[in-house]
């Protein structure tokens, strides 16, 4: 019965390229023309313990943005743009509404990125799962020209960072931020998180932003993007020197952005230091875009069109990592 409840959302995801329906062993999917030297790319990844707070609030449907958006930044940047998703979703109890909740935020997500939820996969294993949990993971296929992947390439000295605001801690360090909250801070989900003017869990459990609509226009043969980095689990220094050549590092201006107050919350709540911060969390950044000074107004405005705030907040240099 759960599945007769999906249908409708999985086809509400479906473009012309999409030739199979949910229920089939496998999603049947034509890869687009229109791409000089088409190459796919692929990514996995789940929400981690960010899973907890659904359970504990029952709220259930923006989990399952927050996993597409998650898996589509990490295409995005080598350039691609998603064609497909599927996900995969384990239960110990089969809750039928929760169920449809979760497939729900995944088919928003999809929907939202222009990318077909092509068909999935749901586990009811109540010997391995709590019941009233469950676990949620995810899987994109997307595509771009091969002379068009970004792959830091074009990544030269002198080039400018512009650091794109995230909405929050997105999809990382919610083991760490959970044991501030309810372990040290005694807070509950309906409580106030200090600094920030909203409850815990409206905070905890906002979704991942995705940065596919500020850089798809900018994406192509103009090389404006010459490298992106998504700060995950690892926060700035360890993803941005993902995307640097080697004999480059960068140089990060600290106090070129705001660090938002969930951070500063989680912080001071925990008596984490700053290092541990910024390896744990993106402390307010949750892209980073690598250009010429000459397009850092076309990144800027980009962002702006989008609702996304965005400024400089470093420079590539010869060296190696990222110094604060």
């Amino acid at each position: 019965r759960a599945k007769v409840g999906l249908t409708e959302l999985v086809a509400s995801t479906a473009d012309s390229f999409t030739l199979s329906e949910l229920g089939s062993f496998g999603g049947l999917y034509q890869v687009p023309d229109g791409e000089g030297t088409p190459v796919l790319v692929s990514s996995a990844d789940g929400v981690g313990t960010k899973l907890k707070l659904a359970f504990e609030t029952g709220r259930h449907d923006t989990v399952g943005q927050c996993l597409v958006n998650h898996c589509v930044n990490d295409i995005l940047v080598q350039g691609a743009r998603p064609l497909f998703f599927l996900d995969y979703l384990a239960v110990g109890e089969m809750d039928e509404d929760v169920v449809k909740e979760v497939v729900r935020g995944v088919a928003v997500g999809c929907k939202e990125n222009a990318c077909a939820l092509l068909g999935g996969e749901t586990a009811q294993m109540p010997d391995f799962y709590t019941p009233g949990e469950y676990d949620l993971a995810g899987f994109v296929v997307g595509i771009v020209d091969r002379d068009d992947i970004v792959d830091g390439s074009r990544v030269e000295s002198g080039d400018v960072l512009v650091g794109l605001d995230s909405s929050g801690l997105h999809t990382n360090g919610y083991t760490l931020a959970r044991r501030i909250v309810f372990d040290v801070m005694g807070l509950s989900v309906e409580d106030e998180l200090p600094g920030t003017g909203r409850s815990v869990s409206d905070e905890l459990l906002t979704v991942h932003r995705s940065y596919l609509p500020v850089f798809r226009g900018l994406l192509g043969s103009d090389d404006v993007i010459h490298g992106l980095a998504h700060v995950t689990g690892g926060g700035i220094p360890g993803n941005l020197p993902r995307v640097l050549p080697d004999g480059l590092g960068a140089s990060v201006d600290r106090t070129s952005w705001q660090v938002p107050g969930v951070f500063q919350s989680l912080q001071d709540g925990g008596n984490v230091d700053r290092y541990e911060m910024d390896r744990v969390f993106n402390m307010g950044i949750g892209m980073i875009a690598i250009v010429s000074e000459d397009d850092v107004q076309t990144v800027t405005s980009a962002a702006a069109e989008h609702g996304v705030g965005s400024r400089v907040i470093g420079r590539v240099e010869p060296g190696k990592g990222v110094e604060y």
